[in-house]
């Protein structure tokens, strides 16, 4: 089972603005809970995502919280291959989405492997394959 954490998501666990952060840090406890072998996938996206507005606004604790975040040995990163791409255009065509969450979306179901995609959009429900889970 793969836990794949959109940008919102993972603004929600590391900047812990409740109640967002406790309904993100709930889901992963309760997804842990019936998967021991869960793994946490992020794109590279994302990365760049979280770092602009602390980058922006020289918030220096919260920019190493998440370099401290990217940097764990144990996510599963999504490179935005030329597959990811291809998904992710057709996504963003049938669904209306921006870019970058078909990006998102694509890089999750890219995997091809049981997954729950966590976000804070609900307009990722429309898309077809991805088992979304709204933390909002």
């Amino acid at each position: 089972m793969i836990a794949f954490l959109d940008t919102s998501a993972l603004i929600y666990l590391i900047e812990g603005k409740p109640p967002f952060a406790d309904r993100a840090r709930a889901e992963l406890a309760k997804l842990a809970k019936r998967h021991a072998d869960i793994e946490i996938a992020v794109s590279r996206l994302a990365w760049l995502e979280c770092r602009v507005r602390p980058a922006r606004d020289n918030d220096l604790p919260t920019l190493a919280d998440y370099d401290t975040f990217f940097a764990r040995p144990d996510l599963l990163w999504v490179d935005l291959t030329r597959d990811v791409i291809k998904l992710a255009t057709a996504i963003r065509v049938k669904h209306a989405l921006r870019t970058p969450g078909a990006l998102h979306a694509a890089s999750c179901i890219h995997l091809g492997q049981p997954h729950v995609f966590l976000t804070g959009d609900a307009g990722f429900r429309k898309v077809k394959g991805l088992n979304a889970r709204i933390l909002v």
